[in-house]
């Protein structure tokens, strides 16, 4: 069974700093476009940024840029986000998901049907 699991949330103060790790089991991902979107409390599942299969390639919400980092270390088979300089905005529940489709980024990766397998979620509280 293909899984993709997320790790690394937790309670941060404002202007503090998460790394969440994502790690597949079942099958590698290696080779495709990967993301990461949030859920806040009553909000719709939004995009956060997307990296292609070689992680030259990468796209971020206006948000998050110069904040957050997405990196792949395909070696392990695991994605990354670094989240500094962390906002009580940015609390919410945090989803890895790999489209299996694309190696670098079409037209529509932040949308959500793109993608074919998602992880449970973490959960990010930033406290004010």
């Amino acid at each position: 069974q293909v899984q993709l699991v997320e790790s690394g949330g937790g309670l941060v103060q404002a202007g503090g700093s998460l790394r969440l790790s994502c790690a597949p089991s079942g099958r590698s991902f290696n080779d495709n476009v990967m993301a990461w979107f949030r859920q806040a409390p009553g909000k719709e599942r939004e995009f956060v940024c997307a990296i292609s299969w070689g992680g030259h390639g990468a796209d971020y919400i206006d948000p998050v840029k110069g904040r957050f980092t997405i990196s792949r270390d395909n070696a392990k088979n695991t994605m990354y986000l670094q989240m500094n300089s962390l906002k009580p905005e940015d609390t919410a529940v945090y989803y890895c998901a790999a489209d299996v489709g694309h190696s670098l980024l079409p037209t529509n990766h932040r949308g959500r049907r793109l993608y074919d397998f998602w992880g449970q979620g973490t959960q990010v509280i930033v406290s004010s």
